[in-house]
Parts: C-alpha cells; sequence; structure tokens
C-alpha cells in the first residue's frame, strides 16, 4: 500500500491522501483533511475537519476473495476448537475470540498446510482479522502462481 501523501495550501491548509483497500481493479479512498485559517486582523483558528468513520454496512474493506474468507473462517473456528454457533466473519479480529499469540501461530500453520503457501513471520505478524489473512493468503497465491 503506498504511503500517504500530504499537500500544503497556501501555507493554511494540509490535505492528507490516504489509499484505502484496492477493490475489484479500483482504489477506494480515504481523505483525512485538516484546515487551521490564521487571518491578520482577527485571531480565527478553526479546529480540524475530521472525516467521519463510516458505517460498516457501507463499507468495502476485503480485498480478498470471498470463497478464501469462507474457508479461512472455516480453518480458523476449526483451530481454536469454537462451538458451531459461533459466528466468524471476515471482521472478526482473532483476539475477539479468544485467540492468544499461540493460537494465533496455530491458525498461520493451518492455513499454510491449507492453502499449500509459506508465510514469513513479519508478514503473520500483522494479520490481525480473517480479512487480513484472507488478503495475505490470495496475494501469496498469485505470487506463486506468476
Amino acid at each position: 500500500m503506498a504511503a500517504p501523501v500530504s499537500a500544503v495550501a497556501a501555507g493554511s491548509a494540509t490535505v492528507t491522501y490516504s489509499p484505502a483497500l484496492r477493490v475489484q481493479g479500483m482504489d477506494a479512498v480515504s481523505f483525512r483533511v485538516s484546515a487551521s485559517f490564521n487571518f491578520p486582523r482577527q485571531r480565527a483558528s478553526f479546529q480540524s475537519i475530521r472525516a467521519r468513520r463510516i458505517p460498516k454496512r457501507f463499507q468495502v474493506s476485503c480485498s480478498a476473495k470471498q470463497e478464501t474468507v469462507d474457508k479461512v473462517c472455516e480453518i480458523v473456528k476449526n483451530q481454536l476448537a469454537l462451538p458451531e454457533d459461533t459466528t466468524v466473519i471476515g471482521e472478526t479480529k482473532f483476539v475477539d475470540i479468544g485467540a492468544d499469540s499461540l493460537d494465533t501461530v496455530e491458525i498461520v500453520m493451518g492455513l499454510e498446510e491449507a492453502f499449500q503457501i509459506s508465510v514469513d513471520e513479519s508478514s503473520a505478524q500483522e494479520i490481525q482479522t480473517v480479512e487480513d489473512a484472507a488478503a495475505l493468503i490470495d496475494k501469496l497465491i498469485s505470487e506463486k502462481d506468476a
């Protein structure tokens, strides 16, 4: 993912562009805008303008294939021996379903075996959610096939 880009307009406003996740060939974009203006005759300053969080029902946040997400959900449920009625979805964080660091390592090992990939340690440490794992798997599979 590209680093955020900042621009300063006339020394009074800063606009930061942060690319979000890649969604079906298009970039989803999030913006953070902050501005403060100092007028010579008036001492007025405006608080930063901040974007509100978009409700989850309107966000498209997963760049992984749905079948990959579903398979990762099943593997996570099996690795953690969760009851059948436990709901695991793409946004589920491993810590929210009771996984500690050792459980996360075991999940990654199970994913490596199921998808026949190899996840390096630095990438494994970045996995926090099912979506993170599925996106990494899709990336590694596409690199392996190329």
